[in-house]
């Protein structure tokens, strides 16, 4: 987003919206092809596991 802000400044004031969007989705397009895009904050299995056994035990108590 700094840099998103840093470039805006750059500019001062867009023809119309589309360019704004076109500069947020090209900064979006760069992250996500380096390695920041294949970075994981949050263990999905981890979730599904958990979730696999509150299942159980909801079965357990019926």
């Amino acid at each position: 987003m700094k840099e998103i802000r840093r470039r805006t400044k750059v500019v001062g004031a867009f023809p119309d919206g589309h360019s704004a969007l076109m500069l947020c989705a090209a900064r979006l397009r760069h992250i996500a092809g380096t390695q920041w895009g294949s970075k994981r904050y949050l263990n999905i299995d981890l979730l599904k596991e958990q979730e696999q056994e509150l299942k159980l035990q909801m079965d357990e108590v019926a």
